[in-house]
């Protein structure tokens, strides 16, 4: 996975393999862009920009692991000043290195797929680039193994063709789909439906406040011999409403009511309560979504134990304990 960081070293490339069940994958798809069968951007907004829990799990999970001390080794021997922990510390002028792992596991997590590309010089990768995932495309070749990506922004395609000598441009991560050969799956779309109820009951919620945080109810006119309101009343009886009885600040405020004027809640406590249990169990679940990413951890006994202090201070230990 990792060879063009390997050949920082001058390493020879690996033995060319290929799976007998390969081109049975590509029959139907080599040379083609396989798209993402999943909205991305969707599942971006509604998890980790308008959900408080996931969106604490994903920055826990992958500040954690882009904080975690990495160790070069060749063979058994470790190597401190190796070309390849220079370049991941200090991957492009735009990025460090902690800003640069947090968002590739950030895009791992959230999309169940994360792309490097290396800017080469030859042989030599210089400066590494996280790409978004939903802008990138599979097209898989004859062996059905990936022989190129397309990145989309707008309507200009960039290809990158992983076979045209020296190494390969692009690094695809995936965490395991078992239904999909191309990509992973998306820990936020195991937990969609726990998803889309948490937001459903917070809206209901921010609902109910907006609307001086009880159930709603009407309010009869009942006149003599059936008379309605004029359209004139109607209008100032609304804005009074509006006004002076909905909202958090007016929350508890008492309805005075002129002659002929009654209030009827049509929905009971019971409605508020159901909600609310259904908030609280939808939450349990999403903390476990974002499953632990591996941490790599030095076998050196001092390194170790800082790296463990690490991980155990933002795990997702947290995130399982505590709800938003």
């Amino acid at each position: 996975m990792f060879d063009f960081l390997r050949n920082l070293r001058g390493r020879a490339a690996p033995d060319q393999k290929r799976s007998r069940v390969g081109p049975l994958i590509a029959l139907h798809e080599a040379g083609r862009a396989v798209w993402t069968p999943r909205d991305y951007v969707a599942l971006a907004r509604e998890g980790y920009e308008r959900n408080p829990v996931v969106h604490r799990c994903v920055r826990l999970i992958a500040e954690a692991a882009a904080q975690t001390p990495l160790v070069a080794k060749v063979g058994n021997r470790e190597v401190p000043e190796h070309p390849a922990l220079a370049l991941v510390d200090r991957p492009n002028p735009r990025q460090g290195g902690i800003a640069f792992r947090e968002m590739l596991f950030g895009h791992l997590l959230v999309a169940g797929n994360a792309y490097v590309e290396a800017v080469s010089t030859g042989r030599e990768p210089r400066e590494l680039y996280a790409l978004r995932p939903d802008r990138m495309r599979v097209v898989p070749g004859r062996d059905g193994w990936p022989e190129a990506y397309d990145y989309t922004v707008g309507g200009d395609t960039v290809r990158f063709r992983q076979g045209e000598g020296g190494q390969p441009p692009i690094l695809h991560l995936t965490l395991f789909h078992p239904v999909d050969d191309h990509y992973g799956l998306s820990p936020i779309e195991a937990a969609a439906v726990s998803l889309d109820i948490h937001n459903a009951a917070s809206n209901w919620h921010k609902a109910l406040i907006d609307n001086a945080a009880r159930p709603s109810g009407a309010l009869v006119y009942d006149g003599p011999e059936g008379a309605a309101l004029t359209e004139a009343q109607f209008e100032r009886l609304k804005q009074e409403l509006e006004d002076s009885f909905q909202g958090a600040r007016n929350a508890g405020r008492p309805l005075l009511l002129e002659g002929g004027l009654d209030w009827n809640q049509l929905c009971s406590k019971d409605t508020e309560a159901t909600t609310a249990s259904a908030r609280t169990s939808c939450t349990t679940p999403l903390p476990r979504s974002p499953r632990h990413t591996a941490i790599c951890a030095s076998r050196r006994p001092n390194r170790a134990r800082a790296t463990v202090t690490v991980a155990n201070s933002r795990w997702p230990r947290n995130t399982a304990a505590r709800r938003a």
